[in-house]
């Protein structure tokens, strides 16, 4: 029997899409994955997936993460966090309480993480123990997100500077079926960093960081054409925004996301027609 995953990607605010195709999914429990991988805010927005949690990821990221609480670019120039990602995890769990049997007992779920000491991939499987570590080091921005989550022996950074669209990954763990959302339309392809020398000297203290988000482009355009290109053995179906998805990473504007989030709804459905 054929394994199959689903792949979701981050993207911050971009990943108002994903949350679309996920609730469409959820309209007709749609639920055929042996395991899922999310990365940062792909990973969030799994959560609510995963526990037949309609809406959830749309009310988290229009009512929670447009708040100053979340994002504050005053507070970051006093030297404090751009964006909150501690307190868009904890609060999203207070307002938007989740079934933790069907979360940690269900579809084995994976965060993907930056080790900042290795700069490579670490994929953490979801657990009641490392839950909120897990996820605060997924979603947690490097420079915007001050605090280093630490934890089973290492310390992270969003797992999008590794590896934004873990699908080798999800092949490697066995899947042979994989189901990829992405934030951004298919024609996309991530440009290099056009100042490598400011890179190196914002993560002097990390240089094998410095070389992940030097190396995130080409890694990220890998991943591209893995999905574009699959092994013979693999079926790769794909689920991207439409070229007129206008959402950015730090938009904020309430139409606008709520457009995005529409446009992953028609997709999750149209998917579901042609699948």
């Amino acid at each position: 029997m054929t394994t199959k995953a689903i792949v979701v990607e981050g993207g911050a605010m971009r990943g108002v899409f994903a949350s679309g195709v996920l609730d469409a999914f959820l309209e007709q429990d749609y639920k055929p994955f042996d395991f899922a991988i999310g990365v940062s805010a792909g990973a969030s927005n799994l959560i609510g997936y995963l526990t037949d949690y309609p809406h959830r990821s749309i009310n988290v990221i229009t009512k929670l993460a447009t708040s100053k609480r979340f994002f504050d670019p005053a507070r970051f120039v006093k030297g404090g966090d751009l964006i909150d990602v501690k307190w868009l995890f904890e609060e999203s769990n207070r307002q938007y309480p989740v079934d933790e049997v069907k979360l940690f007992d269900g579809i084995p779920f994976f965060a993907t993480t930056t080790n900042v000491d290795t700069g490579k991939a670490d994929y953490y499987r979801i657990t009641r123990h490392n839950f909120h570590h897990a996820m605060e080091a997924t979603t947690a921005l490097p420079i915007a997100y001050k605090h280093t989550p630490c934890f089973s022996g290492g310390c992270y950074t969003d797992g999008g500077v590794a590896d934004s669209i873990p699908v080798r990954e999800a092949y490697r763990l066995g899947a042979r079926d994989i189901t990829v959302v992405l934030s951004h339309p298919l024609e996309y392809a991530k440009s290099r960093v056009k100042t490598p020398w400011l890179m190196r000297k914002l993560f002097a203290e990390h240089p094998k960081m410095a070389e992940a988000m030097l190396q995130r482009a080409d890694n990220y355009n890998e991943s591209l054409a893995f999905i574009r290109n699959p092994p013979a053995d693999a079926v790769i179906r794909v689920i991207a925004p439409p070229s007129e998805f206008h959402v950015q990473r730090l938009s904020r504007r309430q139409s606008v996301l709520i457009e995005g989030y529409e446009m992953g709804l028609i997709a999750g459905r149209n998917h579901l027609l042609d699948d």
